[in-house]
């Protein structure tokens, strides 16, 4: 099993970052390349589709709204991987109450590429989101 982990922190409380990554379905509200979201079995299901038109299925697993974190699974995508589970969490950045450090993580399984190209891959689609994130608090 193979795991990244990407962390940025952002100039606005934690609780305004969560305000805008904590629904399951907000990824369009902050994250250029996903602009729908289509909830599904009530809500636990989310149906994604990219800038590109291809479709990405996630289930949430784990919601916790005062911790501020939720964790989902892969269940359908064009992506080299098995088993895979992400989470994203806002942490509050001690000493600035203005501040928020967010993270986001995941680990999967490589299938049909190599370890480095998976975990490059997501690498890269965690740090694109949390610049993505930083800009829209920033707006």
């Amino acid at each position: 099993m193979a795991s990244t982990s990407v962390s940025r922190v952002v100039q606005a409380s934690p609780e305004r970052v969560w305000q805008l990554v904590g629904g399951f379905h907000a990824l369009p509200d902050w994250l250029p390349y996903i602009p729908q979201s289509t909830p599904r079995e009530g809500g636990r299901v989310r149906r994604l589709r990219n800038s590109d038109g291809g479709t990405i299925v996630e289930r949430m697993v784990e919601f916790n709204d005062q911790e501020r974190h939720y964790s989902y699974a892969i269940v359908e995508a064009p992506f080299p991987v098995s088993g895979y589970l992400a989470t994203l969490r806002v942490y509050a950045v001690r000493g600035e109450e203005g501040a928020a450090e967010v993270v986001w993580s995941g680990r999967f399984t490589p299938e049909g590429a190599s370890e480095a190209e998976v975990v490059d891959l997501f690498t890269g689609i965690f740090s694109d989101g949390l610049d993505a994130l930083d800009e829209a608090v920033a707006r």
